[in-house]
């Protein structure tokens, strides 16, 4: 069963390949062959989870690499097969943001699937990189899908950078473990020693926190909108960014040695939840709305994993993927349907769309925690855990339980409420009137997982849950904090029709302090962290980036071009100063030889009698000297 944990992820990425390097001519087989890999991804993950196999190989000299599906990776494997082919087949009867180019769209699709697979099935380091970066690469391209339209372009860009920033951090942590450890291994990270022990977690936090969209990194979530619909609800839901949730629960027990990374995680967690749970409550585009609540719902895992909760955390991971992919799906029915995501605009789209209405309503309403639904049980399973490391985590962890009753009742209150007069259609893009039947196929599947998955928290389940995944200790929901959690959630639900009413009373409007009024464009705007961002690092590294440019074009590329026009330089001076003399020396030699020759021509007069008259001065020289020399 080893070639099984090979055959996982590469199934979905050997078919998202072929289909996405197949161009137009497969966009039609496209849906049915990518529908195909994700039922038979299903089956292969299901087989997986029950048998549990393990590859490995040695990468380098000493090195090895490998995966395999413990309880941890079982639950994850299920899940993210179990997504992609809900969101592949709400895909293949999309008739509005991906109508064209679908061979590449549903080979993009698979290859994201795949890259999740590997990421949460690998066993160290090494191939855990090779799933994160082409989970990234491709995130950046199907954000980016419709490549002709600039802005899109333009926030798939930045979503891929702001990742790869955090992304970065991975790489430090891997090549710290190799120094510590010898080894890349996951499991044997807590192990080393300091410093490369702490050094190797603030790598693993920084790729995670940045991956989950998690604060201060959180803006990317927003450009990240700009992909479709199906794109969302599988990105925010089961991969992408539940990837750096994930990681942090695997390698839970290095947080815990460390001591202060723990501390971090949870602080970031309970704060993105807080924080990002008000900016998702002052949206007005329905996306954004749900971008926002997927950094908030994270929050809550991020939190788990710093408190030493996994069994919570991952039981909030399942749930909350089931309830974020029908909420995007349902958004984007409606987007195909009626052409719009601005909530002001959605007025009535569950009235004239009721099945997907009702769909939305139970994911809401699960989504903010409204008893006894999915998320208003594993939130519980997380927040007892907060309270007993300190109440200082549990009050802002319970304040974001409740904003997520309020900001869900602003949605679901902005769809079911009737249509407004003069309520415009199709202001995004043009709508088709209809939602198909593949469209509506996923929803109430998703919507009875959503409903359902709280029995998780049964004292006997939740038992069971924490064996699978091999934790202990949790205490679980309890019955008081249920019922608290519950009441308070059901309270601000109902509060909010009030509240929305309440604002939009002019005179309320005119009296609200303006430091008040001030509050609402901020959290619109997401806290300003992309500013901020830019600010800090954006301009000061290209400010950087430009100065090294006129360095390099200045300094290097001179000295470089230097080089030459000093060869030129010395050549002309040395033509003009030492030619002459060298080109008299050679003809004065010449003409030399020259006279010598002629001199030497003079005896050659081809007469005998002339010859032996030389020959015979010749004789008596020769005498001469001979005699000289005695």
């Amino acid at each position: 069963m080893n070639a099984l944990a090979g055959l996982l992820p590469g199934l979905p990425g050997v078919t998202g390949a072929l289909l996405a390097v197949a161009g137009h001519r497969a966009d039609r087989a496209a849906p049915a062959v990518a529908l195909a890999a994700a039922v038979a991804t299903l089956a292969l993950a299901v087989l997986a989870a029950f048998t549990r196999p393990a590859v490995s190989a040695e990468l380098f000299d000493g090195l090895r690499a490998g995966a395999a599906v413990d309880g941890l990776s079982a639950v994850l494997v299920v899940t993210v097969s179990a997504v992609a082919l809900a969101v592949l087949v709400f895909s293949a009867g999309d008739t509005g943001e991906v109508r064209r180019a679908r061979a590449r769209f549903f080979g993009l699709m698979l290859l994201f699937t795949a890259a999740m697979l590997v990421t949460v099935t690998a066993l160290d380091l090494a191939l855990l990189l090779m799933g994160w970066e082409v989970m990234g690469a491709m995130s950046y391209a199907l954000i980016g899908f419709r490549w002709r339209d600039g802005a899109r372009v333009r926030s798939a860009g930045i979503a891929f950078v702001t990742t790869r920033a955090g992304d970065t951090g991975l790489y430090i942590a891997a090549g710290c473990a190799l120094a510590g450890t010898g080894s890349l291994e996951l499991a044997g990270l807590a192990e080393g020693a300091r410093p490369w022990r702490d050094l190797v977690a603030a790598g693993i936090v920084a790729a995670a926190l940045g991956k989950s969209a998690q604060l201060p990194l959180s803006f990317w979530l927003s450009h990240a909108m700009a992909g479709p619909s199906p794109v969302s609800a599988l990105l925010h839901s089961a991969t992408m960014v539940a990837a750096g949730a994930y990681l942090l629960l695997r390698v839970q027990p290095l947080l815990a040695a460390t001591g202060w990374a723990a501390q971090v995680v949870a602080w970031a967690g309970a704060l993105t939840a807080l924080l990002l749970g008000a900016v998702a409550l002052a949206q007005r585009d329905l996306k954004q709305l749900l971008a926002a609540s997927t950094c908030a719902q994270l929050g809550f895992m991020v939190l788990a994993a710093g408190c030493g909760a996994p069994a919570g955390g991952t039981a909030h991971l399942v749930a909350h993927a089931a309830v974020k992919s029908l909420l995007f799906l349902c958004a984007g029915a409606w987007l195909a349907a009626l052409g719009t995501k601005d909530l002001r605009e959605l007025h009535g789209a569950a009235r004239r769309h009721r099945f997907v209405g009702v769909a939305f309503g139970v994911g809401a309403a699960a989504l903010g925690g409204l008893p006894p639904l999915s998320l208003w049980v594993t939130k519980e399973s997380i927040l007892p855990v907060a309270a007993g490391r300190s109440p200082w985590l549990y009050l802002p962890a319970l304040a974001a339980a409740l904003l997520s009753a309020a900001y869900a009742a602003k949605a679901v209150l902005a769809v079911w409420r009737a249509a407004d007069t003069g309520t415009r259609e199709g202001t995004e893009q043009p709508g088709t009137g209809r939602v198909g039947p593949l469209e509506r196929l996923p929803l109430p599947v998703l919507a009875l997982v959503s409903a359902t998955f709280g029995v998780v928290g049964l004292p006997t389940v939740f038992d069971a849950w924490q064996r699978l995944l091999g934790a202990a200790g949790e205490p679980g929901p309890g019955g008081g904090g249920l019922l608290l959690t519950g009441v308070l959630a059901v309270v601000t639900a109902l509060a909010v029709p009030a509240a929305v009413r309440l604002a939009a009373v002019p005179a309320v409007r005119r009296r609200t302090p303006r430091i008040v009024a001030r509050v609402p464009p901020l959290l619109l705007g997401w806290l300003g962290l992309e500013r901020a961002a830019a600010a800090l690092a954006g301009r000061p590294v290209m400010a950087l980036a430009r100065s090294l440019a006129r360095f390099d074009d200045g300094v290097l590329d001179g000295a470089v071009r230097a080089v030459p026009r000093a060869g030129m330089a010395a050549a002309r001076l040395t033509r003009r100063r030492a030619e002459a003399g060298v080109d008299g020396l050679v003809r004065d030699v010449g003409a030399a030889v020259a006279r010598l020759g002629g001199l030497a021509r003079g005896p050659q007069t081809g007469q005998v009698h002339t010859y032996f008259a030389q020959a015979a001065v010749g004789l008596v020289l020769l005498a001469v000297v001979v005699a000289l020399a005695r």
